[in-house]
């Protein structure tokens, strides 16, 4: 095990989330995604340490526009499709932030490697 020098962000949908997510293709019935099942699609974010509770609050309020661009990118490349303000009330709104002190890495074996977030490799990750 490795001790990381980071925290963590867990970012969740809401259910307002996966009601867009739905309005984006409507479809009927049962085939419309519900709450359980997009919340297996949460993302981990490695933050520099935050010590204090205003600290993770002053990093997550300048980093939300940020954050929430890559979440809305996670289902909907076309920005036209997003909601209209990126504000923080949409953030409030559209994800549920749950923030870990202390980020561990089990896996003895392989190296951790670094690389820019792109489009792409987000798309080939949900190809995976």
């Amino acid at each position: 095990m490795k001790l990381l020098n980071r925290s963590a962000l867990s970012v969740r949908p809401t259910q307002p989330f996966v009601d867009w997510i739905n309005a984006l293709e409507p479809t009927m019935g049962d085939d419309d995604l519900t709450l359980d099942d997009v919340e297996h699609e949460s993302t981990i974010y490695l933050i520099p340490e935050m010590d204090t509770p205003e600290a993770l609050e002053t990093f997550i309020r300048d980093r939300y526009v940020e954050i929430l661009e890559t979440e809305l990118r996670a289902w909907e490349e076309d920005e036209r499709q997003w909601p209209g303000k990126l504000d923080w009330a949409l953030f409030q709104e559209f994800v549920r932030v749950e923030h870990s002190y202390l980020a561990i890495d089990l896996d003895d074996e392989t190296a951790l490697e670094i690389s820019e977030v792109d489009d792409a490799l987000l798309l080939d990750s949900e190809q995976d």
